[in-house]
């Protein structure tokens, strides 16, 4: 029986993010866990915020996929305060539910890890919000020495997993 772990990324992913998805999947897989995601895996039967502790509540880890789901070309970022700035360059947000499910996942206690898309920031993607590193999200096309990483970060992190749902 593999392990399940909560998996938090949108259901909609341009190509090269799905194929960074799908290389995060693999490596669960390869790790003997299961993914489990409201929309994916699992479908609501209850309102879907509910829903989501439902299933969290079952797993034993959680894994955060900050994908830009939302680019800003033009506007105003904190407006009408003393840090008020325009927006210079394009700027990607992730999907909201990222920042809610992290929530319950990390209230729930179980083990976090994080990965973002270059000029993804804000809430559970900001260093020292929570207690886990923040990684940048894998290419499809990783070499060796960067496959290699990636699967420490892995084998460190399921052994916290693991640890979590023995004991």
């Amino acid at each position: 029986m593999k392990i399940p772990v909560f998996v938090s990324a949108p259901t909609t992913l341009s190509d090269h993010q799905e194929a960074s998805r799908r290389l995060i999947l693999r490596e669960l897989e390869h790790s003997g866990l299961e993914w489990r995601a409201l929309g994916r895996s699992d479908y609501p039967t209850e309102l879907p915020l509910r829903e989501v502790l439902t299933i969290a509540r079952h797993c034993a880890g959680g894994i955060i996929l900050g994908f830009g789901q939302v680019r800003a070309d033009t506007g105003v970022l904190k407006p009408d305060t003393s840090e008020e700035k325009p927006v210079a360059n394009p700027t990607l947000f992730p999907s909201p539910w990222n920042h809610l499910e992290a929530g319950i996942l990390f209230s729930l206690g179980l083990p976090l890890l994080v990965f973002r898309e270059s000029g993804i920031s804000g809430g559970v993607f900001d260093h020292g919000v929570t207690d886990v590193f923040i990684h940048p999200m894998p290419l499809a096309s990783l070499n060796p020495a960067d496959k290699q990483a990636l699967r420490a970060v892995f084998l460190k992190w399921q052994a916290s997993v693991r640890n979590f749902y023995y004991r």
